[in-house]
């Protein structure tokens, strides 16, 4: 028995490895089983995985651009002023579970691959009867699923120390099943809308957030509407007048703007730091002794816009193939269900200008947070991440751009810019981790997370229970709002475009 068990792991090891928690190997696994259900020749499903695997890969090219580029920017400035701070960024604060939950609890952090497991398992557990769970996307983005697992894994010890090492796994495992099926499920609606049918959900750390402001977004063009006012403008609708046209160019406003935002930003850090041993050892290109600071400044900013255009770029070549290869799994694996992919692939869809304004206006308010922070000594400095800063509020601009106009795409990721810096503070402080240098600081984990933590920690097995019943309820009242047109949405999105319009 236990030979059998040591061989089931070691093949479980060896897909987690190299599939499960490598996303474009998953992707182009997704599209390979997609099509050969379909029964489709060989030669166009191998022809499919390698466009899905290379197309994914375009997108990481992008995404990682972006990070690696600007992460040490914004981490300076804690060495600039001497800061003791946590930095809220998913790889900052899986680093954390790993150097501290040893020390902080005595386990081991290989615990969080067999979390993973018994996780990823019922989340597809969750869509396979969809019929009664109401659940129908399958959460496939492995390092994501990696981050949250260990984080999860640390809020549970936290909250209840009293549970044995298979009570840990199989309850974290439960909860982040359902999390991930509940979370990717809210947002299928706001996404099929963005994308006009695009056929699949956002599967990363903000999932609630965009059901929450795709819902606050919804009260603001109703309350304009319900006044009389005309219809609120969207980003592309605004006319701008004289030179200021230009900004009307995704790429050359991008370009401006982040030359603006990230000058600022290295002139504070200064010339010295960018030709010193930090920045080189940390993935940016150290400044040359006599190369001008200015084209230095200029090169890296204008960076953003290279990467945010290939991050497009793979979208596009991917999106296509996943979503058409889904459809054998979906009609005979996963019955009425859609892949959870990367939040980046909503960036190639609406307006492309909300991305960089989401962006923006998330700094400002993570910015003005982390100066109340300083002004009012809190225990912990947060340190702005460029995960969180981007990913989670550039989406936030899109979907608010794309329900309602310019003025929510600017307000709702202002907003959020705040929670993420505060949200991160008290749960890091208060959990422990912010001792570790480390939070994931995403926006669900910011805010949802930890109110589960509070109802984990002071109703104990209990808690567990009611957070569980939490998650399963939302997928059910999702459903009766609308029980004739929900499924629908993901098996013909036309057809349910029309029955909402009929209605």
């Amino acid at each position: 028995m236990k030979t059998v068990l040591d061989g089931i792991f070691a093949v479980w090891s060896y897909f987690a490895s190299n599939i499960l928690t490598q996303p474009a190997y998953m992707i182009g696994f997704i599209v390979l089983i997609g099509y050969l259900l379909e029964k489709k020749p060989i030669y166009e499903c191998l022809a499919g995985f390698l466009k899905a695997t290379v197309g994914y890969m375009i997108l990481m090219v992008g995404s990682n651009g972006l990070v690696n580029s600007f992460r040490p920017i914004l981490t300076g400035l804690k060495d600039r002023f001497h800061l003791t701070a946590t930095v809220i960024d998913p790889y900052f604060g899986q680093n954390a579970v790993t150097d501290g939950v040893m020390k902080t609890f005595g386990r081991s952090f290989g615990d969080v691959m067999i979390l993973l497991l018994i996780a990823f398992v019922f989340n597809i557990l969750l869509v396979r009867f969809s019929k009664y769970t109401k659940m129908r996307a399958v959460f496939t983005t492995g390092n994501v699923q990696v981050q949250q697992a260990a984080t999860g894994f640390w809020i549970l010890l936290f909250a209840i120390p009293s549970l044995n090492r298979i009570e840990v796994l199989l309850v974290m495992g439960v909860l982040l099943g359902l999390y991930w099926a509940v979370g990717s499920n809210l947002t299928i609606k706001p996404v099929q809308q963005l994308t006009d049918g695009g056929g699949f959900a956002v599967a990363h750390q903000q999932m609630f957030g965009i059901a929450l402001v795709a819902w606050i977004s919804d009260k603001f063009k109703s309350k304009n509407e319900g006044e009389g006012k005309k219809k609120a403008k969207r980003l592309e609708d605004v006319e701008l007048p004289g030179f200021l046209k230009i900004f009307n160019e995704n790429m050359v406003a991008t370009a401006i703007l982040m030359f603006m935002f990230f000058g600022i930003i290295m002139l504070v850090l200064g010339k010295s730091y960018f030709s010193g041993v930090y920045a080189s050892s940390d993935g940016v290109s150290g400044l040359a002794p006599k190369a001008s600071f200015f084209f230095y400044i200029l090169t890296t900013s204008l960076g953003f816009a290279v990467n945010l255009a290939i991050l497009q770029l793979g979208v596009r070549t991917f999106v296509g193939e996943l979503t058409e290869s889904f459809t054998g799994i979906s009609d005979t694996i996963l019955p009425n269900s859609v892949p959870g992919i990367d939040v980046a692939a909503t960036f190639a869809f609406g307006e492309q200008n909300a991305v960089t304004i989401g962006f923006l206006f998330g700094a400002l308010g993570q910015f003005l947070a982390i100066g109340a922070l300083i002004l009012f000594h809190s225990p912990t400095i947060i340190i702005a991440g460029f995960i969180p800063l981007f990913f989670d509020n550039a989406v936030f601009g899109v979907i608010a751009n794309n329900r309602s106009g310019a003025k929510a795409a600017m307000i709702l990721p202002f907003f959020s810019g705040i929670i993420q810096v505060c949200g991160a503070a008290l749960i890091s402080t208060w959990i422990g981790m912010s001792k570790f240098g480390g939070y994931l600081g995403m926006f669900d984990w910011d805010t949802l997370w930890p109110a589960f933590t509070v109802i984990l920690k002071y109703l104990g097995y209990f808690g567990i229970a009611v957070v569980a019943l939490i998650l399963i309820i939302i997928p059910q009242i999702q459903y009766r709002k609308d029980p004739k047109n929900y499924f629908l949405m993901v098996e013909d999105y036309d057809a349910y475009k029309e029955a909402k319009k009929n209605k």
